[in-house]
């Protein structure tokens, strides 16, 4: 009996050391990552992969991208999650076809590198007019007539400009300053505007509050002006909160590398967010290099698409629905004719 026991238990090992096998070739050598022929004979296109870095927009950029691919060209697509370190090495070998929103300045230890050494190949800029700083509502600036709210702030233009108007941002726990709201913590930013409330000499006049989580600085901000009530600080784009509410952006003097590197006493550094694809696309895929190289968008069309998702409770698959819909005249204009009518067929 315990001879027969053991024979099946080694039998069943042999069977389970197999089937591990096979799954394992399958899975290393699916011949639909780079298309072929199908099972009746015919020409099957393969499955390209978006990196997914983790943030909403650069998903709502994917599902466009992904659906034109789908609808338009007859690709089936998917997405490899990860970090952003993780999801650019991916690109670079390999694992990752398309990476939508780049972003250059977080990877400046690396993309020049892999765009020298032929890696990757930038292949267009999908927006480049993002922004960040310090924002207050511009209805402390301009007065709101329909809410009833007074311009208390009419001449808030620059950032050296808060120093007059503390009081109107009086800090309630220190009311003999005002309150900045600051980056959340942890953030490379966070460090940067420090200083430049310190460049500036905000900090005789301001506190720099810690929101404490992202969370946290975008619900202070939303309660304040779902209030009508005063509130600076620290934001950028493209977001959700700056699509949805009406913001201004304290001007600084443009950016100035020297100034940049002794206080930050200057505008941030332009930031192009591009749209990368590995090395092997342009030659295997020209048709998907061809319409991801037109492929252009702007902060604000993404802050528009975030602000969507967030009033109606929606994914970033519907917002970017919403997009083909409220923006034809763009996407139309990346396209070949005969994929413009397959994508709107499928919108329809």
């Amino acid at each position: 009996m315990t001879i027969n026991i053991r024979k099946r238990m080694k039998e069943m090992f042999r069977v389970l050391a197999l089937a591990m096998v096979l799954l394992l070739l399958t899975s290393c050598g699916n011949p639909d990552t780079k298309g072929g022929v199908d099972s009746e004979g015919n020409d099957s296109k393969g499955t390209i992969i978006f990196a997914d870095a983790g943030w909403e927009s650069i998903q709502f950029h994917n599902n466009i991208a992904q659906f034109i691919l789908e609808k338009g060209y007859g690709y089936q697509t998917d997405i490899l999650p990860g970090s952003t370190a993780a999801t650019f090495t991916g690109l670079r070998q390999g694992d990752i076809d398309v990476y939508m929103e780049v972003w250059t300045d977080n990877l400046v230890d690396v993309y020049p590198e892999a765009i020298e050494s032929g890696d990757i190949k930038e292949i267009s800029t999908n927006f480049d007019d993002n922004a960040q700083g310090l924002y207050v509502p511009t209805y402390l600036i301009e007065g709101d007539e329909e809410r009833g709210i007074e311009a208390l702030t009419p001449d808030l233009k620059t950032i050296q400009d808060l120093e007059k108007y503390w009081e109107v941002f009086e800090d309630q726990e220190e009311p003999d300053k005002g309150r900045i709201y600051g980056s959340p913590p942890g953030w490379n930013v966070d460090n940067i505007m420090q200083t430049k409330i310190e460049t500036y000499g905000l900090d005789s006049t301001y506190n720099y509050f810690s929101p404490g989580s992202d969370t946290g600085l975008s619900a202070s901000l939303a309660g304040a002006v779902e209030k009508g009530e005063p509130w600076v600080g620290y934001y950028w784009e493209p977001t959700w909160v700056l699509g949805k509410y009406d913001m201004t952006l304290l001007e600084e003097e443009p950016y100035d590398e020297e100034k940049w590197e002794n206080g930050y006493g200057s505008s941030f550094p332009p930031m192009p967010v591009t749209v990368c694809v590995h090395k092997d696309i342009e030659e295997s895929e020209p048709e998907i290099f061809d319409f991801l190289s037109n492929y252009e968008t702007s902060s604000q069309i993404t802050s528009d698409a975030l602000a969507y998702m967030q009033d109606n409770d929606v994914d970033t698959d519907e917002a970017a629905i919403w997009f083909f819909k409220e923006h034809e005249e763009l996407w139309t204009s990346w396209l070949p004719d005969e994929v413009v009518s397959k994508v709107k067929d499928a919108l329809n």
